[in-house]
């Protein structure tokens, strides 16, 4: 095994540099890559420019919270296991334990149906999403062919809304991409990040990544509303392309469909995750917090938030010490391409229903 003190720092060093980034970091994945850079590239000096673009490309190739995976690759290459621990607890936790007291708030309120102040905050989901979707749009759909599999992949939405349709969505992008999509040229430089993960530890956390992708539906099966709501939560983070903003329709199908969380309630904590720092994917820890089923409270949030963040973790540990040869891999890249412009197409469908359907009622 790799003893941590080969590392360059420690896991208080990783925990203080991100607590102070998880206080400050508001406007969503993008912003928050900018506030790493500034932070850890250009002031801590922890890596270079090539480096950490070399991370940024990588998280962009697997699913799970865009931000927290370059948070937690920054915290592993800086000071191991411990290290990308301590960049997940400290970058989330302000975001999670904010939404957390908002979820006992409301659980005391009761009934939010005719709450002018949740049409509020729903209201405001609809221009946050919006924006999203423009953002993205730019940024992954920025030609024809890919602009072509967005509206595709937001037709099928519309047509055969459900969590099955999701994933089939982006399985189905992701294969356009890999027939139709050419990648530019990609830089040939190697990757200048030092990555100290033994081979087996990236092997097993691969391993695991895919055991609980298959085997928590089937433990699931049984009953046992714990392991439904883990189960719920883990393919929430192991499906979604993206960043924050694309788990919603996800999230919303998960549990508003099956009856788990209020369509109201749902709404209102996605408008409240807007207005804290830190990762969007911390919403988990107010859904787990309201479910109406199965844990809830202080356990539910538990629960929900370590299930959304575990895939992504799983999968920087197994990928990360491979990052030259994922680079190197086009068929790869041009299959992503497809999935992310197929990412458009589903959060554009999540925009329409039921973003705008359930948060813009009135004039007003």
């Amino acid at each position: 095994m790799t003893r941590e003190t080969e590392h360059p720092g420690t896991a208080g060093e990783v925990f203080g540099a991100f607590l102070r980034l998880g206080l400050t970091s508001f406007g969503g994945p993008v912003a928050h890559l900018g506030y790493f850079r500034e932070e850890l590239v250009a002031r801590r000096q922890w890596l270079d420019d090539a480096a950490y673009a070399d991370v940024v490309a990588l998280s962009q190739l697997l699913p799970g919270p865009a931000s927290s995976k370059v948070g937690m690759a920054l915290g592993l290459q800086r000071a191991g296991g411990r290290g990308l621990l301590a960049a997940w607890a400290a970058f989330t936790l302000p975001s999670a334990l904010a939404l957390f007291a908002f979820a006992a708030g409301v659980s005391a309120l009761g009934d939010l149906t005719d709450a002018g102040w949740v049409a509020g905050l729903k209201a405001a989901a609809v221009a946050v999403v919006a924006y999203a979707v423009l953002g993205m749009a730019r940024t992954l759909t920025p030609d024809v062919p890919r602009a072509a599999i967005a509206v595709v992949a937001l037709a099928v939405m519309l047509a055969f809304p459900g969590p099955l349709a999701q994933v089939g969505v982006i399985v189905g992008a992701g294969l356009l991409g890999l027939l139709v999509l050419r990648p530019p040229p990609l830089d040939a430089r190697a990757s200048t990040l030092d990555v100290r993960v033994p081979r087996r530890a990236a092997l097993a956390s691969g391993v695991v990544f895919v055991a609980l992708l298959v085997g928590l539906p089937l433990l699931a099966r049984s009953g046992d509303p714990t392991v439904g709501l883990f189960d719920t939560f883990y393919r929430s983070g192991a499906l979604v392309f993206g960043g924050g903003h694309v788990v919603l329709p996800l999230l919303e199908a998960q549990t508003v469909q099956p009856g788990l969380v209020a369509p109201d309630t749902f709404l209102a904590g996605y408008g409240a995750a807007q207005a804290v720092p830190g990762p969007l994917f911390s919403v988990a820890a107010f859904l787990g917090a309201v479910t109406t089923t199965g844990p809830s409270g202080a356990l539910g949030a538990t629960i929900a938030l370590v299930a959304i963040f575990l895939p992504g973790a799983l999968l920087v540990v197994a990928t990360l010490p491979f990052l030259a040869r994922v680079r190197s891999m086009h068929r790869v890249r041009r299959a992503i391409m497809g999935a992310n412009a197929g990412v458009v197409g589903l959060l554009a469908a999540a925009l329409w229903d039921p973003v705008i359907a359930h948060g813009v009622t009135s004039l007003a």
